[in-house]
């Protein structure tokens, strides 16, 4: 990778090592904050959100079809879902922004937002959603569909269908191609 300086580029993670710590006088974070991003210009998240205390209200038709209508307008805002699947108390899905027009944080407040409203509207009681999300930058082909094959197999490794097609809450909005180039 390098700068359009010509410069070569190179990414350096800090690693923590507990047999090293305990030697040392100074205290090292348990948790290493994140590094700036040097990847793809859209790189593809794979998100993981779920509703609070495992309430298991997110697999319903209507649901789903509020979690399609937002990720069909993603495209006016800079956010394009790619796969996904609803599970009842969880959602996986993979995304891609254009980063100057929208951010995943943003972003995720949003898809809540509008999910928060469905579940209001339906009498639920809140709170509708944990605390934070889990994301991961995808950093290659083989990772999305490594990943999509995991997650798409989950409705029924939890016996909640014989096969994976047999899910009525998963699919595809939008298809993301992994690119590599910086």
């Amino acid at each position: 990778m390098r700068h359009r300086s010509g410069i070569p580029l190179r990414a350096v993670a800090a690693v923590s090592d507990r047999r090293f710590r305990s030697g040392c006088k100074t205290s090292v974070p348990e948790r290493l904050r994140r590094l700036s991003p040097v990847f793809q210009r859209r790189p593809i998240y794979f998100v993981t959100c779920c509703t609070a205390k495992r309430q298991q209200f997110l697999a319903t038709k209507e649901a789903h079809q509020t979690f399609v209508k937002f990720a069909q307008s993603g495209e006016a805002f800079g956010a394009f879902i790619g796969r996904y699947v609803i599970m009842p108390d969880h959602l996986h899905l993979f995304v891609s922004f254009d980063e100057e027009r929208i951010n995943l944080s943003r972003w995720m407040k949003a898809l809540e937002g509008s999910l928060s409203a469905w579940f209001r509207n339906r009498h639920f009681d809140p709170p509708f959603w944990q605390k934070g999300f889990f994301d991961h930058v995808l950093r290659s082909a083989e990772s999305y569909e490594e990943k999509w094959h995991y997650v798409r197999d989950n409705p029924a490794r939890a016996g909640l269908v014989p096969t994976w097609e047999a899910w009525p809450y998963a699919g595809e909005i939008f298809d993301l191609e992994f690119r590599a180039e910086l």
